[in-house]
């Protein structure tokens, strides 16, 4: 059998954490038993009570925070004060660290700080980045030029298929590429509103060095500094897509090539209300997967039984809108526990 992927260990490069908060000082280490990893980007989210999402990264330092369900500022907080070789340490912020509350972290790992790769095209330089080429994941901070075509360098090597922005300055929305709706359509990651018909990407998807932006205060303004967190698809390890909701509880079926430890599903075709998901592998643990947080409010965790991971994907097990809607084009986004089958031809299984 022909090996699949050439990550044999997600969790060297990705890791779902759940921990208890404790209002004050909290050193988390990740409870696996796998390769030791540092993070340098950490999302968490409030499970047991109502806080926003903070996401905290080492390319704007420890402290320093944007909420994945608002458009404010950056923010000074009392959050992730420290990315340590196995883990991170965390200060009293409520959204992070609230005492008695359960929380749940999503970390990934980029790590290469310098010699970013820029062409005859790039206009636009990060003042300062970390990336990773094995797993295909940068994080970009850049100060925009307000001028249409700019192009910013973003460190992979491979074309980009998921990206967020998210002006540090100003009070702007996210905003979503995904090469599943193409250049010409946006989301916006603190809202449950349907992907819009936009030029904020220039019309043109990324290339093996550059994201492409048009002027526009939520990516490529003069007077605002921005950060950019790029996902490249990995065989084995990461998958974002589109699939067409069937409205059932026997719903629609993705192939990913692994066993998801984290998936996120986004209706991008329906006007209203249908949020951003969030699943992983660490909160229930067991099919149907129950637990269900957004990435676009500040609620806490619901029950819901919407998918199963499958040693090879994921499945819709729910009639509602938000996951599998009928007819509609829903997008994911999918980071691995384990490949399907691993570089010795060894397959998985399901949990």
């Amino acid at each position: 059998m022909a090996a699949y992927t050439t990550i044999d260990d997600p969790s060297a490069y990705f890791k779902v954490q759940l921990y208890t908060g404790t209002g004050s000082s909290l050193t988390v280490t990740f409870n696996d038993t796998d390769t030791d990893m540092q993070p340098d980007l950490v999302w968490i989210a409030t499970r047991s009570t109502t806080e926003n999402q903070p996401l905290y990264d080492v390319v704007r330092g420890t402290g320093e925070s944007v909420h994945s369900n608002d458009n404010d500022t950056e923010a000074t907080e009392e959050g992730v004060s420290s990315f340590n070789s196995d883990g991170f340490t965390l200060g009293t912020h409520g959204g992070a660290n609230q005492s008695s509350a359960t929380h749940v972290a999503w970390c990934w790992k980029a790590g290469t700080t310098s010699g970013i790769t820029t062409n005859g095209n790039t206009t636009i330089t990060p003042s300062a980045y970390s990336f990773n080429q094995t797993s295909g994941f940068s994080i970009i901070k850049y100060t925009g030029n307000s001028t249409s075509g700019a192009k910013i360098a973003h460190g992979l090597g491979a074309a980009p298929e998921l990206v967020f922005y998210k002006s540090t300055t100003g009070a702007f929305d996210w905003l979503v590429y995904s090469k599943a709706l193409g250049a010409t359509k946006e989301l916006v990651l603190n809202s449950a509103a349907a992907s819009t018909t936009s030029d904020v990407f220039n019309d043109e998807d990324p290339t093996s060095t550059n994201l492409e932006v048009k002027t526009n205060a939520g990516n490529n303004s003069s007077s605002h500094d921005y950060i950019a967190y790029c996902w490249a698809p990995i065989q084995g390890f990461s998958k974002f897509g589109s699939f067409v909701g069937n409205g059932n509880v026997d719903g629609a079926f993705v192939f990913t090539g692994f066993r998801p430890a984290f998936v996120m599903i986004k209706c991008a075709t329906r006007a209203g209300t249908d949020i951003w998901t969030m699943y992983d592998n660490k909160r229930e643990g067991y099919n149907v997967d129950n637990d269900a947080l957004s990435a676009d409010t500040n609620a806490a965790e619901r029950t819901s039984d919407d998918i199963d991971i499958l040693s090879n994907g994921f499945k819709c097990r729910n009639s509602v809108t938000d996951v599998n809607p009928s007819g509609e084009t829903a997008v994911y986004i999918a980071f691995a526990e384990a490949p399907f089958v691993n570089s010795s031809g060894v397959p998985c299984n399901a949990r």
